[in-house]
């Protein structure tokens, strides 16, 4: 297997898109392209030698033209005992450089090409590598049937909320439903509770047997869905999921 290089990519522009979420859009040399779910390894190294590296998602949608220079877009949420989210909130700065390794990944992708509905199931920022899917969707005019299932903790956690609801408001977009667990604003008409076999099973809407799935969020989210997935009739293949735990960032 051919061995990943670390390059050197320079930070572009930097977005909030929640109080704990940023956007580092970064402008990558000879980038190779990527798949929608893949992500990349950062790495930063202090004055004295020590290094910290993190995974990060892509959400950025891949570019049909690469390998050339090209921009990728990394979600972050700050974890606060972290050694390489803090710094990228607090000290990053655009024009600033950083070393970054990828594409990494082969399990968690979607390349659009089947035309089986997709059921997209996230939890707080494991909505970021299902975006690049969702945006992949967008640009390449695909129109396998995608449901995006997304849980968080209030209205203010929701990322890209506004693009997402951009997206869902065309006629052929992707359908998406928000369930806020720990507050609700007022007037608030979608689900006020964890994701459920009962949640879930509304979203297929009986296409459980032909639909592809991938779950990303906090471990215990994961294994929730993928039993209840599985209990409404998937395969256990069609079942892609990708979690992270409390610690790292």
């Amino acid at each position: 297997m051919a061995t990943i290089e670390w390059r050197l990519a320079t930070v572009a522009q930097i977005r909030e898109e929640t109080p704990r979420v940023r956007t580092f859009v970064l402008d990558l040399p000879d980038w190779a392209g990527h798949l929608p779910g893949q992500h990349v390894d950062v790495r930063l190294t202090a004055e004295d030698g020590y290094q910290a590296q993190r995974s990060y998602s892509i959400a950025s949608e891949p570019h049909s033209d690469a390998p050339r220079s090209a921009q990728i877009e990394l979600g972050v949420e700050r974890v606060e005992d972290g050694e390489v989210s803090p710094f990228m909130h607090d000290v990053l700065m655009a024009g600033d450089r950083l070393e970054v390794r990828g594409p990494i990944g082969g399990y968690f992708v979607w390349d659009g090409m089947a035309p089986d509905p997709v059921l997209l199931v996230a939890g707080g920022s494991g909505i970021v590598p299902l975006m690049a899917m969702v945006r992949h969707r967008s640009a390449t005019g695909t129109r396998a049937p995608v449901t995006l299932v997304y849980s968080s903790r209030t209205r203010d956690d929701v990322i890209y909320h506004d693009e997402l609801a951009g997206l869902a408001a065309h006629a052929d977009g992707p359908r998406v439903i928000h369930t806020l667990t720990r507050s609700q604003p007022p007037g608030w008409t979608g689900f006020d509770r964890r994701i459920d076999r009962q949640m879930l099973e509304g979203a297929l809407d009986g296409t459980a047997v032909s639909t592809q799935a991938f779950v990303c969020g906090p471990t215990p989210l994961v294994e929730s869905v993928a039993e209840a997935l599985v209990g409404l009739g998937f395969a256990p293949g069609r079942v892609r999921t990708e979690r992270f735990g409390p610690s790292g960032g």
